[in-house]
Parts: structure tokens; sequence; C-alpha cells
């Protein structure tokens, strides 16, 4: 039962004699005022017992409580009620603290993957904690912050060291009076609950009362952690609570939070990865955010040697240097698990080898490695049999979204109490709250992924667990989710070089049965008459990159004559070209293009890169001047064609940097499409320039553009120069009049390639059609088609 009475309060209203008991009440009539709030009737009050009223009190000020009895209690001359009450609540709010110190300490020893010295992990996150530091220090009012960074970048442990620092009297020591870490992932299993639960599952015996804690909440932190493994939808809500008492769907309560409903006056310190961060950041009200960036180069050395020695570990470094594991390691958890390969094979005497062409070869590495060092002698039959059952552990959390196991579920999946201590010593598991996790999330993914090279058609059928089709739905028709790593690690265990590394120590595994299931899936996709579509075929290309096996890339690949995706980002533009390239089947192409991924765009390595399409259409995307010159400049050395940007607000100024693209040698687009682009006749400046000197381009439309009769006149000296070989020109809707009639019919009876003209014959008066027909009938005009 939860302890919300405020018996705190109780116990010093107990030692006022009957008279000051009396003139406590009296005062209280109007003790509100000062605190701008509404008075409680003096019919409630007169007749209070000592009991009642504070239940009065709690009721209609919970906030307030205790700071208005603290200033009745001098008022009615009981100033040592005043100093001792205030003195227990210090006692018992440093009581908490220094359980959470106990907790915390614990917990950064043994569970946050750190081996160096705290002095260097600050050195590390100097930049970020400062951050931290200055976010609530400078801030009086209600603050929420937000830790992001890739998966594996030490978001979390930042937030444990936060925590730490704070119960050690280091951190916010005038901010928070309380801070409360919550890591919502063990939440997955809880249908409901209430938050004043929540906050008394962290508190130790003789706390102070919810009521006494939550009296003040501007000295209230929650740290949540976990929300990329969340399985509840925390999207935007109106059914949301205040009452911090009440029980409910436990995404009420955690949205009621995150939304400043429940206790809108106190902070908020969220870790958001990848997958959350787009649901979770929108429902923020002003969050200020903290990026976690990995290891630098003086950090990794640091680390080496502290993990190993000072020889060992520059020797490590150094070795390094020369290959691409440098930047790898820069991920602490990669780091980790990659010093931890490296230690076991000194251990055991080995010479130093470690593959890591691609996630799944990493993962398996560090995962082969680890069992040589605990069962060095068993035969593949038991290192089978035991690895399976962690596997159909790891895959059933993740089809019921599980992150956190109890001993029933250990026991279910065939685990026994000597096999856990042992993943327990590997680092495949730890303890959490009395609970069983997975070292890392990711882990649990790669071994739920193991399970479907091990399971056998005579294995026992659990029904909660997915086949390899129900397995690939969920990631191809779902958006950016922990399913997709998932799908990644599937495909790329399938791989001759992953069977090679686990067969000496577990056997065969069924790595082609599995392809060929996965082949079958999707051709059915691609089928025309299949009721089910490819939703998402980024995620089939982000899978495909951890393969490596090139003849199966372009079998899947082949398999799809049509294709449409959404490009939220250049990562994913870039493995779309990289894929799209090796397709010879593919025939159409759609793009749904985010307007900010042509701001991310501009790198070098995208203006070497080759084009997978000759074909592009960038109609409608909001592009601006600016993200038109980032275009022009990545497809300078490009096999592109045909590019259309029509109804984009590029303005004169992006199609300056277009005409530069046009300018250079490199460039081959044949087809420009800039109908409705908010051009004017300073445009056109550009354009003569372009037009004179580009060697391809064949078609213009510059469409319901303002050009004016200037305008068009500067296109017209463009197309009678002999080094243009533009073929057709569309002009309509362009806001020009008669009187450039005579420079266009010039233009017709000089230009030798123009064959084809668009243009708007409703604003043309009798004159400037008579010069343009005569321009027709003239023998040195080529054009055929005049629209």
């Amino acid at each position: 039962m939860v302890d919300t009475s405020g018996y705190g309060l109780l116990k010093h209203l107990r030692k006022l004699s009957d008279g000051e008991f009396w003139s406590f009440k009296e005062l209280l009539r109007k003790e509100p005022e000062k605190f701008k709030l509404k008075p409680i009737s003096w019919m409630k009050i007169e007749n209070a017992s000592k009991e009642e009223l504070v239940m009065l009190l709690n009721t209609h000020y919970p906030k307030q409580a205790w700071d208005m009895a603290l200033s009745l209690f001098l008022q009615v001359n009981r100033e040592d009620l005043s100093i001792m009450a205030q003195k227990k609540r210090r006692y018992k709010q440093t009581k908490y603290k220094k359980f959470m110190k106990t907790t915390f300490q614990s917990i950064w020893t043994l569970e946050s993957n750190i081996c160096i010295p705290d002095r260097s992990y600050h050195l590390i996150v100097e930049h970020q904690y400062r951050k931290l530091q200055n976010i609530f220090d400078s801030e009086s009012e209600p603050v929420t912050a937000v830790v992001t960074g890739p998966t594996g970048e030490g978001k979390t442990v930042f937030l444990r060291k936060a925590m730490l620092d704070w119960a050690s009297g280091i951190l916010w020591q005038n901010r928070f009076q309380y801070v409360f870490f919550f890591s919502v992932l063990s939440l997955n299993n809880t249908t409901e609950l209430s938050l004043a639960e929540l906050i008394s599952s962290k508190l130790p015996e003789s706390s102070e009362t919810l009521n006494d804690i939550l009296s003040d909440p501007k000295k209230i932190l929650f740290i949540l952690d976990g929300f990329d493994y969340l399985k509840f939808d925390l999207e935007l809500r109106t059914n949301l609570c205040n009452d911090w008492r009440k029980i409910l769907p436990t995404q009420i309560i955690l949205s009621s939070l995150l939304q400043k409903i429940m206790l809108p006056e106190s902070s908020l310190l969220l870790e958001l990865g990848h997958i959350s961060l787009p649901k979770i950041f929108p429902l923020l009200q002003y969050p200020r955010d903290i990026t976690i960036q990995g290891f630098s180069e003086r950090c990794l050395k640091t680390y080496f040697i502290s993990f190993f020695n000072t020889e060992k570990g520059i020797e490590v470094f150094e070795n390094l240097k020369s290959n691409q594991m440098l930047k790898l390691c820069s991920n602490p958890y990669l780091c980790w698990m990659f010093c931890s390969c490296l230690k076991w094979q000194f251990d055991r005497e080995e010479e130093a080898y470690f593959q890591a062409k691609t996630d799944s070869v990493f993962f398996t590495s560090f995962m082969v490695s680890a069992f040589k060092s605990a069962y060095a002698s068993n035969p593949p039959k038991q290192n089978r049999a035991q690895l399976k059952s962690l596997c159909t552990l790891a895959v059933e959390g993740m089809w019921k979204q599980l992150f956190v196991f109890d001993s029933e579920d250990l026991r279910r999946n065939g685990i026994s109490e000597s096999d856990k201590a042992v993943w327990l010593r590997m680092k495949f598991l730890q303890n959490h709250d009395n609970h069983i996790v997975f070292y890392h999330p990711t882990l649990q993914l790669y071994f739920a992924s193991m399970f479907y090279f091990l399971k056998q058609d005579k294995d026992t059928h659990v029904p909660v667990i997915g086949s390899i089709p129900q397995l690939l739905r969920k990631i191809y028709a779902r958006d950016h989710t922990q399913w997709l790593q998932i799908g990644i690690f599937l495909f790329g265990l399938a791989t001759e070089q992953v069977a090679s590394l686990l067969k000496p120590y577990f056997g065969f595994i069924q790595h082609r049965d599995v392809r060929q299931e996965v082949m079958r899936y999707l051709k059915s996709l691609s089928q025309r008459e299949c009721c089910e579509k490819l939703e998402r075929p980024q995620n089939l290309f982000a899978c495909l990159r951890d393969n490596k096996e090139e003849k199966f890339v372009r079998e899947v690949v082949d398999l799809f004559e049509e294709i449409t995706v959404d490009i939220t980002n250049s990562h994913v533009l870039s493995i779309i070209a990289n894929h799209l390239q090796k397709s010879s089947k593919l025939k159409k192409l759609h793009l749904h293009i985010q307007k900010r991924v042509f701001l991310e765009i501009h790198d070098p390595e995208y203006s070497d890169s080759e084009t997978f399409t000759q074909d592009k259409k960038l109609g409608k995307c909001d592009i601006s001047s600016e993200a038109c010159g980032i275009i022009a400049t990545s497809l300078m050395n490009s096999k592109v064609k045909h590019l259309s940007l029509v109804e984009n607000p590029l303005k004169n100024k992006g199609v300056m940097s277009l005409c530069e693209m046009l300018k250079d040698p490199s460039c081959v687009l044949e087809t420009l499409m800039l109908s409705y682009c908010c051009l004017t006749f300073i445009a056109c400046g550009h354009l003569y320039e372009a037009l004179v000197s580009n060697k391809h381009l064949s078609l213009l439309d510059l469409g319901s553009n303002f050009l004016e009769d200037t305008g068009v006149n500067l296109l017209c000296e463009a197309l009678k120069d002999p080094n243009c070989i533009l073929k057709e020109l569309w002009l309509d809707l362009c806001k020009f009049t008669s009187d450039c009639c005579e420079d266009l019919a010039s233009a017709l009876t000089t230009c030798k390639t123009l064959n084809s003209l668009n243009l708007d014959w409703k604003t043309l008066e009798h004159s400037g059609v008579v010069a343009l027909c005569e321009a027709l009938n003239h023998k040195k005009c080529n054009l055929k088609m005049l629209g």
C-alpha cells in the first residue's frame, strides 16, 4: 500500500496544545492568500481534528501543505516544531540520497561497461556533462532535457553517472531534493500503475510520505531511460491525467508526465535513441538536447590503456589506427566488446584476431570468443544446446516485447542456474533490480535472430514465436523499430562467412535454408497478385547491407520491377543508391523525399558516387534556393539526365546554382523542368550563360514563372548563339507580351536545333502572332511543334 498520508505533518501537529492548535486553525484562514490560493471554508477548519486538518491541507494544497505548516508553526510561537520538521525532512531526504548512492555505485561498478577511472570518463564526456549542469542550474523553472545519440554510444551510462553524482553530492545540490531514475523498458509487462506506485518502488523504508516528497515538485527530477524498447505507444493524447495517485494504463501515466499534465512543475531528463526520438521529441515542451558522440581517438587510447595496461593498450591502439576498427570502436559498447574479445584471446595465449566486416560478423566473433573461454572443452552439440536456450529466451522476449526477465522465464527456456551464472560471467546477461536483462538490448536482438538458424522441425512449437515470414512482415510493414535490427542480423547471419565462424564450435547452422525462406517470402511480395506489398523497401536495403554476398544481394534486388521509397535522411539515400545500382530489372522508381535531406547530402562522398537512376523527380518537395544549391553540387559528377524541380520555391538564387552545374563539362543533364519555381528575368541571365556552354541540355521548362519580356529576350539571345543546342523550350504562362515576339521570331530563324516551343498565345496581340507566323514560314526555321 502506497503511503500518501502526510503522517510526518500529523506528528508535528500532535505536539501542539489545544490553544496552539486553535490559533493554528485561525491563522490558516488567511495563510492561503500568501500563496495566492483559495482559502478552505471556516466551517471545515473550525471543527476539524488534527488528522482531518492534515487531510484538508493535503487535499486542497498538496504542493504547499508543508510550507504553510512551517510558516504557521512560527506564527504560533512554535519555532521548535518548524526547526524539527525541517531537520526531519532533511534527514529523510539524505537517507534517500544515501540509498541511491549505494544503488548506483553498484550499478556503475557492475553494469556500465566502464573500464576506465572516473577522471578519464569525465574527460570523455566533459562537454556534455558541463551542458547538463548548465541546463538545470541556470534555470529555476521546470526543464525538459533530452540525451540523444546512436545505439551503444553511452547515453544510459551518462545518465547513470549523473544520478550517482547527484546522490554523491556533486551535481544539482541546490536544484533538486529528489531525483528518480526509471528504466521504462522494465514497464513493458506492467499494464497499469500510478505515478505514486512508480515512485514508491524506488523509496527505502522510513522515507518521507509521497505528499511530503511531491509537495515541492520544482525540486524533483525524473530521469527516464530506455524509450527505444518501450512497447507502449506514447502519441499525443487528450485523455491525460494530473492525479499522481490514480491508477491508469501505463502509457497514460508516462504520457501525462512527458506532456506536463502530471506534476508540470517537475523537470525531466530523457534518454532517446534513433527509434524513440522522432516519436517522443514532438510531445515535449521546449526540450533542450545533449548529444553523446562516442569516443574520440584520444579517448580511445585512454580506454585501451585502462582496459589492458599501458604497453598492451598502446600496442592495440596503434594496430587499430591502420584499419577500419578504430572508427568502429568509437562506439563505447562495440569498443567494450572488441576489447573483451582481445582480452579473452590474450588469456588463451592466442594470436589477436577479430573479424568485423559487418554487424553480424562482429557480434558472432564476440559470441564465439566468449564461448571458447567458458566452454573450451565442450563438444559442439552441447554448446549448440546451451546457445539455443539463450536464443529462445531472447526471441520469446522480442515477440512478447519483453527485455526484463524473471527466474521463471529462464527456467521455461531451459536455462539452468549454472548456465545463468556462466551467461552473467560472459556478460551475455546481467542482473537488474532482482531480474535479468541482456547485457545490452542489441545483444538480445542478435540472439533472437540466431534462434532462426538453430531451430529444427522436430522442436516443440512455441506459439508466441513467429515464423521467418512473420518476422519479415514486422520488419517491412513498420517504421524504424528494433525489428529492423533483427532483420539486419538475420540477413547478416545467413552468409558463408558466419557459418564458417560458427561451425567449429556449434556445428552446421541452417543459413542456406533461412536464405531460401527469405527469398520465397520476398518473391511473393514482388508478385502483382500478392495482397501484401513491400511497404518499406529502405528497411530491406538496410538488411541487405549486412549480407555482403553479391549474388544474393542482386537476386533480392532483381525481384522488384517497381519500388516506392521514402527518403527521410541522407543515410537512407546512401543505402538506396548503393543497392539500386545493382538492379537490372527495375523499371519504375517512386521517391518521396523529405526536404531536410538536401541539407544533409552536401558531402564529398556523394559527389563521387554513382547515381542509382538517370531520372530524378523532386517536384513539390519544398526545396529552397539553399537546398537547390546543395542538389546542384551533389549532381555535378553524377549521371543524372533528367531533373524535375517543378513547384519548388527555388527562386533566382537556386537557378544560379543549377546554372553553375550546367556549365560544368561533366554535367550530362538533358532535361530540366523548372515550372512554378518563383523565377524572374534575373534567372534568365544565368540561364543564358548555361545554355551557350552546356553540350547536353535539350529540354528546358520555364512555364508559369514571372519572366516578362526582359527574361524572354535574354533566352532568345542564347538561342541565337551557335553554341546553344536546346531542342525544346516551354514558356507558357511566363507573363511576356507581343513586344518580345520579334526577338522570338529572330531566334526561331537562327537556332538550328530548336524544334519545339510552348507559348501562352492568349497574352499575345495580333502583331506578335504575325511575327511568329512569318518566322515559321522562313526556310531556316526548324521548328516542328509550336504549342
